[in-house]
């Protein structure tokens, strides 16, 4: 009888053990997914982007996993950008831009990139003027 309790007893405890043991792999494979999508996703957007309506370029240099851009701007002299990121709005990947230099002062590009085009499309507006453009970039070969 002492055995059987003794038995019990440890069976329950080994139970209660392995129903508390993190299983880490597994949680960090999940946690790491986005992030590896984010990347492979947000490669295919460093290029010189060229805007057919000017010549205004936007050159993208790079982007990191949180979506901050290495990028600048041209018109046709080089301006640095206050702002540069993307990110993703559902299945789109959304690009902001904006400029705080040059006669640009508060001036955004406010795009989504377009997979099936290669192109850049969407809204730049002037702030000076306080006007909004439909705009897109092509991408530079």
């Amino acid at each position: 009888m002492l055995m059987m309790k003794l038995a019990t007893f440890l069976l329950s405890t080994a139970a209660l053990f392995v129903s508390l043991t993190p299983l880490p792999a597994q949680a960090q494979v999940r946690a790491e997914a986005p992030a590896a999508q984010a990347d492979a996703a947000f490669a295919t957007l460093p290029g010189r982007w060229v805007r057919p309506d000017g010549g205004y370029v936007i050159n993208i240099k790079r982007v990191d996993a949180s979506g901050k851009l290495d990028a600048a701007y041209a018109n046709p002299n080089p301006l640095p950008f206050a702002r540069a990121e993307a990110a993703w709005d559902g299945k789109t990947i959304k690009l902001f831009f904006e400029l705080r230099a040059g006669g640009y002062n508060g001036s955004t590009y406010t795009l989504a990139y377009d997979p099936a085009a290669d192109v850049l499309k969407g809204v730049y507006y002037q702030a000076v003027a306080q006007q909004k453009f439909d705009v897109f970039f092509t991408r530079a070969k």
